[in-house]
Parts: structure tokens; C-alpha cells; sequence
């Protein structure tokens, strides 16, 4: 007897690109994707310098000057430079930290094309799964504001895309690196070589 899948079941191509959804009228955003490493990388990602050399594309902004103390009631701040030159600040501090399986943080930018100054708070759940993390994003405060919700759900799919671009590309260097010190501790061990 041939056994049938129940056509409820995600399959594992929609769990893997990055997806959003916003409730305009309840003023919440919610983002997921699969990113193919374990969710410690994801956090340091998303809570470390490393920040800067992801987090945007020169056909839209890039972010510089990130600062966070990691810690409940730690504020963190980063500076965003659009494609234009423009400058904007965005900041905020961190209301949980549960290394490495969740962070929830406010954001509040100078100015907003769409939220004006007004804060929104921020969780990433990062759950471990078979294939490495998937990251969860709740992003709330868009009450009023549908408009901005819609937007930046657009742009939780961007962003997810280019953290697990950016991720993607650091776990690909860094098997080349342990490739390289493979190959060399096997010329080492073939040819009896002492190193200093």
C-alpha cells in the first residue's frame, strides 16, 4: 500500500527561502528562512561587527559603525549610508538575550521614510534544525502604520536573502581554509617536516 503525504506538510523548498508576512492592522511583521549554519553563527551575525559586512547592498544602503553591549538594557547603535549618500542612525537596546537562541531588541531610526521615529521591537528566534538554523523574525510597533508594515516585510525578505548570502559565503572560505591546513599537515606528515 503506497503511503500519502499529506499535502499540509511545508516542504523543504518554502522553508528555505526567505519569506514575510505583515498584519498591517495589528502592526506586525513576521520573516522566516533557513540559513545552512548552526545558530551560533546566526547570532554572532546578527549581534557583532559582522553586522557591517552583511547587512545591506550598494544598490539600496550599507551599515557602518556598529555598536552593541550585549546584555539586557545593553544599547547597541549602527550608522546606515544610502545608495544616495544620505546618512540615517539607527538604535536601540536589547530586552533579551538568550545566546544563541534568541535576541529581542527595540529599533528606533533618526528618521524613517515610512515610520517616522518610531520604535518597533524585534525578536529573531534562531531554532535548530537538520539543515542548520532556522531564523525566525517578529518585528512589532506598526500599529497605524500599514503602510511601513507592508514595506518592511518587502525588506525582511532582502534581508534574510543577504544574511544567508553573506553566511553562505563564510562557511564556503572557511572549508577552504581547513582544505588548505589539511593538505598542508598532510605534506607535513608525508615529507616529516618540522614547523616553527
Amino acid at each position: 500500500m503506497k503511503t500519502k503525504i499529506d499535502f499540509r506538510m511545508p516542504n523543504a523548498s518554502k522553508w528555505r527561502a526567505p519569506c514575510a508576512v505583515a498584519d498591517g492592522g495589528g502592526g506586525t511583521i513576521i520573516a522566516t528562512a533557513e540559513v545552512a549554519v548552526p545558530p551560533e553563527r546566526v547570532f554572532r551575525a546578527l549581534t557583532t561587527y559582522k553586522v557591517e559586512r552583511w547587512w545591506g547592498h550598494p544598490d539600496f544602503y550599507r551599515q557602518t559603525e556598529w555598536t552593541a553591549d550585549l546584555r539586557v538594557c545593553g544599547q547597541w547603535s549602527v550608522t546606515v549610508i544610502f545608495a544616495d549618500g544620505s546618512i540615517n542612525y539607527g538604535s536601540g537596546e536589547f530586552a533579551e538575550v538568550d545566546a544563541p537562541r534568541k535576541i529581542v531588541m527595540t529599533r528606533k531610526f533618526e528618521k524613517h521614510p515610512l515610520q517616522g521615529t518610531r520604535e518597533t521591537t524585534i525578536t529573531y528566534r534562531l531554532d535548530s534544525i537538520a539543515t542548520g538554523t532556522r531564523v525566525t523574525v517578529r518585528d512589532e510597533g506598526f500599529v497605524g502604520r500599514s503602510e511601513a508594515a507592508y514595506g518592511n516585510a518587502e525588506h525582511w525578505e532582502r534581508v534574510l536573502g543577504w544574511l544567508d548570502a553573506y553566511l553562505s559565503r563564510e562557511s564556503a572560505s572557511d572549508q577552504a581554509r581547513l582544505n588548505r591546513r589539511r593538505m598542508f599537515l598532510d605534506l607535513k606528515a608525508r615529507y616529516d617536516c618540522k614547523v616553527n
